[in-house]
């Protein structure tokens, strides 16, 4: 069942998935015209949710794309799952996997920032995969550890804060290298990444999503053998100053499998925020090498 807002530019809505997931909702923000035949999932990143994409979506949807962003289970509006266990890549996919198939969607740019990526990945590399071409924004096949423990540290806390300023500057902090974005994309950050309670302001997401994580921060992600199954073209958007992918990593994606293009982001480490015009440009330009807006 599909329960949709009001429609504006974009619609807010949920979908239920199906068996084995019969007790998840995921929430989505819908954009653009429903029966474009260009379409753009948009996945985000472990603690972040889909209106990290708003400023994307507009430009996107500008080029006639219907742009979907998710929450993924456990964030943002999504249904928080039963058992912490199962916040995991492999999880995501095959959630994700269906939500894909109940929309009905046959072909499909992924857009996939940090974790959003390695799901696109997973997902790319499959026989009977939808995705046609696979941006990923600051993640590779090789993750070390020490760039994971980065952020086990701050997924660790589940802090509550008086006001939605305190929680802004929260994560003015632990995100600082999205790079120098303007006061009102900093609050538009805040307001999507938070709930009231009866305490005071908190991140919208499970805090359960750290046990999983928590057990594998220890090790390297290596998923070589994933990158080479993936026959699509794939973009690579790359902080250059991110510790969790390498310009190492990035050369060895643009020599193997699918040859990735990689496109350098100055003064930016984990991850590119994707709401600045060069970024947008960056995507767009990749995608309609033709169009320029």
């Amino acid at each position: 069942m599909i329960i949709a807002a009001k429609p504006t530019d974009h619609q807010i809505k949920r979908l239920e998935l199906r068996a084995p997931f019969e007790d998840l909702h995921l929430a989505y923000v819908d954009w653009g015209a429903a029966d474009s035949e260009k379409v753009a999932l948009c996945i985000h990143g472990l603690t972040r949710n889909s209106r990290d994409f708003d400023f994307l979506a507009r430009h996107l949807a500008g080029l006639e794309y219907r742009v979907i962003a998710v929450d993924v289970a456990g964030r943002g509006n999504s249904a928080w799952l039963s058992d912490p266990a199962q916040y995991v890549v492999p999880a995501y996919a095959a959630q994700l996997a269906q939500f894909v198939r109940l929309l009905e969607i046959e072909n499909l740019v992924w857009i996939g920032t940090s974790m959003g990526g390695l799901v696109g990945m997973a997902l790319a590399a499959g026989g009977d995969t939808v995705i046609n071409r696979l941006v990923l924004n600051d993640v590779g096949p090789f993750v070390p550890a020490a760039a994971l423990q980065d952020i086990q540290a701050y997924l660790g806390m589940a802090p509550c804060f008086e006001t939605l300023e305190e929680l802004e500057r929260h994560l003015r902090g632990i995100h600082a290298p999205f790079g120098a974005l303007t006061d009102d994309q900093w609050r538009h950050l805040a307001t999507h990444s938070s709930r009231k309670t009866k305490d005071g302001w908190v991140l919208s997401y499970d805090p359960a999503i750290r046990i999983p994580f928590a057990e594998a921060s220890g090790e390297d992600v290596d998923i070589w053998e994933v990158w080479e199954c993936i026959r699509c073209p794939v973009l690579v958007l790359h902080g250059e100053e991110s510790r969790l992918l390498s310009r190492d990593v990035c050369d060895r994606m643009q020599a193997t499998g699918p040859r990735a293009a990689v496109v350098r982001v100055p003064g930016i480490g984990h991850a590119p925020a994707l709401m600045s015009r060069d970024q947008h440009l960056a995507i767009s330009d990749w995608l309609e090498p033709q169009t320029r807006r």
